[in-house]
């Protein structure tokens, strides 16, 4: 592994809004692109309408079809979060505009894999659905589709994942990103896609006094934005303006109490606070519980957990979830030892360098749970890596997380085109995704994948560079600057939280939790000692009781601890000087 580069950001033009903020927050929204406030992304008012989305018309049309003939609709979802708020979404939504006749069905990755094959299509057709509409999925499922439409039922596919060559012969396709999609929001997710389908929905049945006539109240979609932000955080999609609008508003409702009973009962066990909930929490907290369902069990219990109305329902559901995290870290942690064990192994190339493209592969991994290893080898490195797993039928199953410069979708893309014969399948987008290979392959696309990878990278993108927002006066390192950087986001995928570096003196030094640092560090400029805390710490480097100095790379936070409030530094790195 290089050695850890710490680079501070461009500040860049603060124009306008350098009047409207402090000059700190007026630096660190410059150097992410803002110049004014409204760019930022909070109001409703300011949310692209997605009227422009192709394929919407046509969808809407065809739900008013199955909602006037009280249709059997089937909703299939996806295994991970974005999937299973998509699917809440679509359920809630269409029961909101009279829809009595609603299911949802979920593949089992184990079983069936992802997406809407022509497996699925055959156990969905025992529910003598009318329409099938799938979310976060079904851009590349052509055979499924097929498979439905001879059987004499329709797809209208939502979904925001990359396209192959061929589009599936839906009655109806809403995707930001297949072609000629004129909406600007492309990276909309899953969640996303679906929460402007019902938006578009509600919009033309309003027209026709639908609600009136049937003695129905109007809907208030926004009820659905606290599941929509939820997915959109949890999906690692980029923070633009209007993702940022919608998280900014589901975290709102959150905040005020108005979330679903499940989303509150997963926010308690979780050990956050619902009033000061923030876009971190949904990604590092609710996220990843949400998410061992899906790659463990069932994500039925999830999806479960997010429809029900009962307080106690929820909270028994919700336990559920967070004893399969639990599992789930467990069995993460067992693989991350075993992948340790594999990269002391590796052969390293004439410069004494790992593989660009790492890929790595363990008979006994789980995988539900390539897709974490996956990222975890990926941040500890800073290149792409790929996590296999045995399936089916001498198959393996790989996922897939890369780093910014290479477009892992379109780089299996390019794999596939030199060698045909090579990807059984594959999807996903720029910085996730998922393949099926042949096990006796596993050493060809290994070279394939690292030689794709060398086209687009270099040594030195390759390098660990850290960028933060640069030093913090001791004026700075108050309680008020961390409550207002608080609440200066949402933070999140290419809208960065912000992350300082600085020197300090190391007073004390402790292990807690088994794998955290505790620290004591003092400010030099005001002797000011301050409480800092480094999760998952290196345990073959810290305590280290030499060291008195370090350069550390740290986000302001404040700490409760039995009603008493004070700053701390959540270490990000730690570096001994």
């Amino acid at each position: 592994m290089s050695d850890i580069t710490i680079r501070r950001r461009e500040s860049g033009s603060q124009g306008k809004i350098f009047s409207q903020v402090t000059p700190l927050l007026a630096r660190i929204y410059a150097s992410r692109g803002l110049d004014d406030l409204d760019a930022l992304g909070r109001s409703l008012q300011q949310l692209q309408t997605g009227r422009d989305m192709l394929g919407l018309a046509e969808a809407v049309k065809r739900l008013i079809v199955a909602l006037e003939q009280d249709q059997q609709i089937l909703i299939v979802g996806d295994f991970d979060c974005d999937g299973a708020t998509s699917t809440a979404v679509g359920m809630l939504g269409l029961g909101m505009m009279g829809a009595s006749r609603v299911t949802y069905l979920v593949p089992n990755r184990f079983e069936y894999g992802y997406g809407l094959s022509p497996e699925i299509v055959d156990v969905a057709a025992a529910l003598q659905p009318d329409l099938i509409i799938t979310v976060d999925n079904g851009i590349s499922s052509v055979a499924g589709v097929a498979r439905a439409n001879s059987l004499g039922i329709d797809v209208v596919v939502t979904d925001h994942h990359l396209p192959g060559e061929a589009l599936p012969a839906a009655c109806a396709i809403v995707n930001p990103n297949q072609p000629d999609c004129p909406f600007s929001e492309k990276s909309t997710c899953g969640v996303g896609v679906i929460f402007y389908v019902m938006t578009a929905l509600r919009r033309s049945l309003e027209e026709q006094n639908w609600f009136e006539a049937r003695g129905l109240p109007r809907p208030n979609l926004a009820a659905l934005l606290d599941l929509v932000a939820l997915g959109t955080v949890a999906d690692v999609v980029p923070l633009e303006q209007n993702n940022r609008t919608l998280v900014y508003q589901g975290l709102q409702r959150i905040r005020s109490g108005k979330a679903r009973p499940g989303l509150i009962a997963l926010i308690d066990i979780s050990g956050r606070q619902r009033r000061r909930l923030t876009a971190t929490d949904l990604g590092f907290a609710l996220g990843p519980r949400l998410n061992a369902a899906g790659r463990l069990d069932d994500m039925s219990i999830g999806i479960e957990c997010l429809l029900t109305n009962n307080p106690e329902r929820a909270q028994q559901l919700a336990l559920q979830l967070d004893s399969l995290n639990q599992e789930r870290r467990g069995i993460e942690q067992e693989m991350q030892q075993q992948a340790n064990a594999l990269l002391d192994e590796l052969e390293l190339d004439a410069e004494g360098e790992l593989p660009f493209g790492l890929c790595l592969y363990d008979g006994d991994w789980h995988q539900g749970v390539i897709g974490i290893l996956a990222s975890r080898i990926k941040e500890k490195l800073n290149r792409p890596v790929v996590a296999f797993a045995t399936g089916d039928k001498g198959e393996l199953k790989g996922s897939a997380r890369s780093v910014n410069g290479f477009h892992i979708r379109d780089g299996l893309d390019a794999v596939a085109a030199k060698h045909p014969s090579l990807l059984k399948k594959f999807g996903g987008h720029a910085m996730a995704a998922g393949m099926t290979i042949a096990a006796e392959n596993l050493g060809l696309f290994q070279q394939a994948f690292d030689a794709e990878v060398r086209r687009h990278l270099s040594a030195e993108q390759l390098q660990h560079a850290v960028l933060t927002d640069g030093g913090l006066s001791s004026a700075e390192l108050t309680m008020e600057m961390a409550e207002q950087l608080r609440e200066a986001g949402p933070w999140g995928h290419q809208f960065p939280e912000p992350l300082f570096d600085g020197e300090f003196s190391l007073l004390q030094q402790r292990i807690v939790g088994q794998r955290h640092l505790k620290l004591v560090l003092m400010e030099p400029e005001s002797g000011m000692a301050i409480d800092a805390i480094h999760f998952n710490a290196d345990l073959d480097v810290w305590p280290n009781d030499s060291v008195q100095r370090v350069h550390a790379v740290y986000r302001l936070d404040v700490n409760e601890f039995r009603g008493q409030r004070s700053l701390q530094l959540m270490i990000d790195h730690l570096l001994p000087l």
